[in-house]
């Protein structure tokens, strides 16, 4: 076993069982791409037992802390098991639910989605790439389903020196060599989505948000909102959401087609007049602006962009752009309406996603109430050791009616 010995005082982290071990911290000490290796301070006490990865900043990801413990083919199905057990326990009534979320399941590196009776999985580090078969086995023993796709072509792919791999790793054969179709059609909150896992974002589709998209129908019904502007829309959870809640007219708009193409055929697949839903191909940002040079008000307005900031040092031009596109979203809100508007950059903490919105709205001259604070989904956890892994954000908010709402800047 090859060992790992980290500098004198950069051990703290691991002895608070936080998994990740950066370049800097290491002393020395070497192995293969995903190789398992000891981890140990600078005295040669036993940290950890961990995954190498020679091309990335995190040099080192942990498996287990736990000398007695295996690195084995049996400890991945033991993981396995216990972070599939936990989803079962939390009851979710969907059949797209996300089954291992990296290193809140001990298992760094590694996503995998259950959207209906196909698996879609990204094996995202060395570690998990090494251990790839075992892995997918233990998937396929433990769920039941027959199938799992791999989405291996994130870019986090290239920071360790792997290359992007997608395609069917699990299949069933059959017969007459047929493959099973890339789409699915999924449940959620009583209404049906499609997705294809070979063509859609991340695993296929962003589950992260399903209690949101539940909560924003009840929203919008309780508050009586009519008109809706859905931005960054994807494929139209949302947009569903509001239809569902009573809305009457809802606009989607996203800068790929296919997306929104598929955004108009889940409101008639759901029973929605496709009359009451305007989808757009266009840039959020200048839409915004539009809009508010033609007087258009909105009753409830949905921010969820893509990731501004992938790493704290991309935070202040990621704060601009967060806070750009708030303040846009203020003017065009009706006094009285609603606001979701989300940030899933792990560069930006809650703390800073709530001061760059609040100052939004001073800037646009509008305050609000802040209703609730939101979050990813129960099935995408945080671990009391791992904050990093609350990347997902978010804030509901009602305007305050205009007499309340002077301008303070134009």
């Amino acid at each position: 076993m090859k060992v790992i010995t980290l500098r004198e005082g950069k051990e703290r982290s691991m002895l608070r069982r936080h998994p990740w071990i950066f370049q800097g911290s290491v002393a020395k000490g070497s192995a293969d791409p995903g190789e398992t290796v000891r981890v140990q301070d600078a005295a040669g006490r036993f940290l950890a037992w961990a995954a190498y990865s020679p091309s990335s900043q995190i040099r080192v990801r942990a498996w287990s802390f736990d000398e007695a413990e295996r690195i084995d083919a049996e400890f991945f199905q033991r993981k396995v098991e216990a972070a599939v057990q936990l989803r079962r326990r939390l009851g979710i009534d969907s059949n797209g639910i996300r089954l291992i979320h990296g290193e809140a399941d001990g298992l760094p590196g590694l996503i995998v989605d259950q959207y209906d009776d196909v698996l879609s999985a990204q094996f995202l580090s060395a570690g998990t790439e090494r251990w790839k078969d075992v892995i997918a086995d233990a998937l396929i023993a433990t769920t039941g389903c027959p199938y799992l796709y791999e989405r291996s072509d994130s870019g986090v792919r290239n920071l360790e020196g792997l290359p992007a791999v997608t395609g069917w790793l699990r299949h069933p054969d059959t017969a007459d060599g047929s493959r099973r179709a890339t789409e699915v059609v999924i449940h959620e909150n009583g209404w049906k989505l499609t997705l294809d896992v070979a063509e859609g974002h991340k695993t296929g589709y962003y589950l992260d948000q399903r209690d949101n998209r539940g909560l924003f129908a009840k929203l919008v019904r309780q508050l009586g909102c009519k008109t809706v502007l859905n931005c960054y829309s994807y494929t139209g959870g949302f947009s569903v959401a509001a239809l569902e809640g009573g809305a009457t007219d809802v606009t989607s708009v996203d800068s790929s087609g296919p997306a929104l193409a598929r955004a108009s055929a889940h409101v008639t697949l759901n029973g929605y007049e496709a009359s009451a839903h305007t989808a757009l191909d266009a840039d959020v940002n200048g839409t915004l602006r539009r809009f508010i040079k033609e007087g258009r008000t909105f009753d409830a307005i949905v921010l969820d962009p893509p990731k501004f900031a992938p790493s704290a040092a991309h935070a202040d031009r990621a704060s601009r752009a967060y806070k750009d596109i708030n303040r846009l979203a203020f003017r065009l809100l009706n006094p009285g309406g609603l606001l979701l508007t989300f940030s899933c950059s792990g560069g930006i903490g809650g703390e800073l996603f709530h001061k760059i919105v609040a100052g939004a709205g001073m800037d646009a001259g509008v305050d609000g109430y802040l209703l609730r604070r939101l979050e990813a989904t129960s099935d995408h956890p945080t671990t009391l050791t791992f904050p990093e892994g609350e990347y997902l954000k978010g804030l509901a908010i009602i305007r305050k009616d205009s007499s309340e709402c002077r301008k303070i800047q134009n």
